[in-house]
């Protein structure tokens, strides 16, 4: 009988570099920057490392195709490399591969990685989607952008809730608003100064609501984890350390784009996997047990509509809980305390870890400036794909306990 992975696997060490126009730094120094901070933090010879999973999802772009990339700049010991690439869950996924590969007894000692390197492609988004995906892009949404297909979850959430958009524009805002004075604290953050409620409403439309403040950007980054199992982290001595709760995924088989009971105001996947999750966690009311939240917030309407996915808010009543400020820094579950994608953009393979990063810095009473008062659980949720054909990561970690 499977009894999941709760208090297993110990993370042990993190890096993460300054996202931003990385002009300085290639993807091999990328993810050596990352890396020494986390074999740092972990105090670790670089020779224990048994195995690593690298996360990149549009691999022909500066970082490579395979994990040589990561084995040649990490000089790794010639141990097993892998990469993996799920949308923009990628870096939660070399994360689960790599806390599996532990539980499972195969390894005591492994890495995740996960590097992007967005600004010199070209665009000045994701690179062209019928590249990235292909056929299914040609065929099925010759037109498809991000904003537009996500700007639809505002017009479906009016609608199912019979709410006004004006309403939902200005609890957008409030998100925006409330990220960016999170970012403006935080020095490894893209985008670090704030931004008013005006600044946000009068912004230049992108695609109807969302405007320029409500979309993330890319960027260039790189995050990674150290992660053993809970007995080595005793033999090494550690204490405090931090352990992964659960690690949920779920995955669309096609119904949401097939059939006609999607209500297109929330995203399926997300609570499928939010369940499973508190499920393994042994979480009963995420409300009352979640410290802070890491969400994907693409579009500010996506961090709305996760706060019901995710059964923190009550379904219809998010507007109320961002309004009220229960997501604020000094509200009950802050959400993006470091300021989230909007102000750290999206290299897509580093997101779900830097996420990750985060909560461990602050379970660890390491946040500096933005530090929350006793966190004792967090959740990271990384979403890959489109409202209606995704892949969900629901990571929760927390403090070990005897």
């Amino acid at each position: 009988m499977a009894t999941g992975i709760k208090d297993k696997v110990a993370i042990i060490g993190m890096g993460c570099t300054k996202f931003g126009e990385r002009w300085d730094a290639d993807a091999n120094a990328l993810m050596v920057e990352a890396y020494n901070e986390a074999i740092a933090d972990a105090g670790i010879d670089p020779k224990e490392i048994q195995a690593a999973w690298l996360a990149t999802c549009f691999d022909e772009v500066n970082v490579g195709k395979s994990a040589l990339s990561a084995s040649i700049a990490l000089r790794l010991p010639n141990i097993a490399v892998t990469r993996v690439e799920n949308f923009c869950a990628s870096g939660t996924e070399a994360f689960r591969a790599a806390v599996y590969a532990v539980a499972s007894g195969a390894y005591d000692i492994v890495l995740a990685m996960g590097c992007e390197k967005l600004k010199d492609i070209g665009y000045g988004g994701l690179p062209e989607f019928s590249q990235a995906i292909g056929i299914l892009n040609s065929l099925w949404f010759p037109n498809i952008t991000a904003p537009g297909c996500f700007a639809m979850l505002a017009g479906g959430y009016c609608a199912k809730y019979g709410l006004k958009m004006e309403d939902v524009k200005r609890a957008m805002a409030h998100i925006s608003v409330k990220s960016h004075a999170n970012g403006a604290l935080n020095p490894k953050a893209h985008l670090q100064r704030p931004v008013t409620e005006e600044q946000v409403l009068q912004a230049p439309m992108i695609a109807y609501p969302l405007g320029l403040f409500d979309c993330c950007g890319v960027s260039d980054g790189a995050a990674c984890a150290i992660v053993c199992s809970v007995d080595v982290a005793k033999a090494l001595k550690k204490k405090d350390f931090v352990t992964v709760k659960a690690l949920q995924i779920s995955v669309s088989n096609g119904e949401e784009m097939a059939f006609s009971n999607w209500d297109g105001a929330h995203v399926v996947n997300t609570e499928k996997a939010a369940v499973r999750a508190y499920q393994e966690a042994g979480i009963k009311n995420p409300r009352q047990e979640l410290s802070l939240l890491e969400v994907h917030d693409c579009f500010s309407i996506t961090e709305l509509v996760t706060m019901e996915d995710l059964h923190v808010s009550e379904r219809g009543k998010a507007v109320n809980d961002v309004m009220d400020g229960f997501f604020d820094k000094d509200g009950t579950i802050p959400c993006q305390i470091d300021g989230g994608l909007k102000c750290f953009g999206h290299p897509i393979g580093a997101s779900g870890l830097r996420m990750v990063y985060e909560i461990y810095l602050q379970l660890h009473g390491r946040a500096d400036k933005r530090q929350l008062k006793n966190p004792v659980l967090g959740l990271t949720h990384n979403l890959g794909g489109f409202p209606m054909m995704n892949v969900v990561s629901v990571a929760i970690v927390g403090r070990y306990k005897d």
